[in-house]
């Protein structure tokens, strides 16, 4: 996993040059229709990319639950409900679970998945729940929507391959995923204990930073839009 700033964007300044570039176009896009954020409070929508009850996302989305600072709310957004995307299923209306989805990110201030790797890739169910997110063409729910990334997997890459594709997704949707920290849970068998809770201390405390980072990056994108 990566703490430091000198990796991905080089440097803390140089990230924060970039933020300073991306603000004024996402906040002209979140404009279109996108929530915002009530009473200081950033509302986050989760999607967890595996359908396994006890699975290590899913026991890293308890852990961020635990760990969002004050003023943060994560909320869990299902997929499991969810049909194939199908081009005639969409012209005839979204079917209800997939309303109830394009409902439950649209009044998001911003999102946070936490995705497997499956076959070097994220999961078919992450995949298709974002497919459906990103219509009508051009007008997806999460454009212009903060996003962080959490993966956590039993061998030694720790998601690393799943969210490069992941990133490449929602820089399509128009969402931008912030760089850092990037958080790899490795060997996760190792860093779960027999109830799904997160223990490791490094990984802990890099779930707390990429939070606090995302908490801090929507208020400044709220702020940009007067």
């Amino acid at each position: 996993m990566s703490g430091s700033w000198r990796s991905g964007f080089g440097t803390r300044r140089a990230w924060e040059r970039s933020v300073d570039r991306r603000v004024g176009w996402l906040a002209n896009a979140r404009r279109l229709g996108g929530a915002c954020v009530t009473n200081g409070r950033v509302e986050v929508a989760a999607l967890v990319g595996s359908l396994r009850r006890q699975s290590y996302n899913r026991g890293l989305l308890r852990t961020a639950m635990l760990l969002q600072p004050e003023g943060m709310r994560i909320y869990e957004v299902p997929i499991d409900r969810l049909p194939f995307y199908d081009e005639d299923v969409e012209r005839q209306g979204d079917p209800p679970p997939v309303r109830e989805l394009k409902t439950a990110l649209a009044r998001a201030d911003a999102l946070l998945i936490l995705t497997p790797e499956y076959n070097y890739s994220i999961s078919g169910v992450l995949k298709n729940a974002l497919d459906w997110a990103s219509r009508p063409s051009g007008r997806s729910v999460v454009r212009g929507m903060p996003a962080a990334i959490m993966g956590a997997a039993a061998g030694r890459s720790g998601t690393m391959r799943a969210q490069l594709h992941l990133r490449q997704i929602l820089l399509y949707l128009g969402a931008v995923a912030l760089p850092e920290p990037e958080v790899y849970v490795t060997f996760a068998a190792d860093k779960f204990n027999t109830l799904g809770e997160l223990t490791d201390q490094t990984s802990l405390d890099q779930a707390r930073q990429l939070l606090r980072n995302l908490h801090a990056w929507t208020l400044m994108l709220h702020a940009s839009r007067g």
